[in-house]
This record gives C-alpha cells, structure tokens and sequence, in this order.
C-alpha cells in the first residue's frame, strides 16, 4: 500500500515586472494558510514520510511550515510533467507515504490521471491537500482519494 500526498503551494504574490515566477513568496495570506494546512497534516501524517518540494520559492516556504524534512526537486517545477512526480514518488511500486508540494496544473493533472478524469476536470485549490492510496482490491490495484482539504476549512 502506497500514500501519495499532494499539496499545492498556498497563496502567493502576483509576479512583479523583472521577477522570475520561481522568486515569488506567499502572501500573508499564503502563510496563514501553509500554517494551519501543516497542522491539520502534523495531525493525520505517519512516520517515515519522504516530502519532496518544487524547489520554487512559494513552495518552498509551504513545506516549511510542515517543520519535516524535505528535499527540492526540479521536476516539481511549473513546467514540469506528470510522470516527472510519479517517477519521483515512485507511484506506485514504494510503500509508505510521499507528500509532494508542488504547482497546478501537474498536481491536478496527476490526480486526474490516477482517479481516471480528464486533466482538465482536477483544478487543486491553493493551499490544498489531496490524500491518495493505492491498493490492491481482490485481483485488482485501485486508487482511492482519502480526503480532500482545503485550508479554508480548517
């Protein structure tokens, strides 16, 4: 049984002329909501949980607020793909739990994929956690969305 743990960057600050979009930080905004995501996750998380972060600074101060160590990883970035997470994740050979705090449209494109939707039907909120498991059924391997929260109701 393998948990794939998806977590988008909270709010960040528009891009300002002559910034790079990897430079832009959260917001206050953005932090209290990192804050009170990471609590409710502190909470629901195991041990020996690996977390792997766009190495964007929004992200990076995401994963911070969680107080575990992470490491950065450049497939996380926008421009990254699906499969780059997957791949990262080792989705769905590893066992244990992976947290990856990334950007849209790949972590609602990988939800997609998994739960059997069109990438254009998973927009993941900013701020917000989607809880996968994948498990074998009888003769069949499923994926199972455990939860979905948004720090706005935390």
């Amino acid at each position: 049984m393998m948990d794939l743990i998806l977590w988008r960057h909270a709010h960040a600050r528009d891009l300002v002329e002559g910034e790079e979009d990897i430079q832009r930080p959260l917001t206050p905004r953005g932090e209290k909501q990192a804050a009170h995501m990471a609590a409710w996750l502190r909470k629901h998380l195991p041990d020996g949980l690996r977390v792997l972060a766009s190495p964007a600074v929004r992200t990076e101060q995401t994963v911070k607020a969680l107080n575990r160590k992470y490491k950065l990883r450049a497939e996380l970035l926008p421009d990254g793909l699906p499969q780059d997470l997957l791949e990262l994740a080792q989705w769905p050979s590893a066992q244990g739990t992976v947290l990856v705090v990334g950007h849209q449209p790949m972590l609602g494109q990988v939800a997609a994929q998994l739960l059997g939707m069109q990438a254009s039907e998973c927009a993941i909120r900013k701020g917000s956690v989607w809880w996968l498991r994948q498990r074998q059924r009888l003769d069949a391997t499923e994926t199972v969305l455990l939860t979905v929260q948004s720090p706005e109701f935390l």
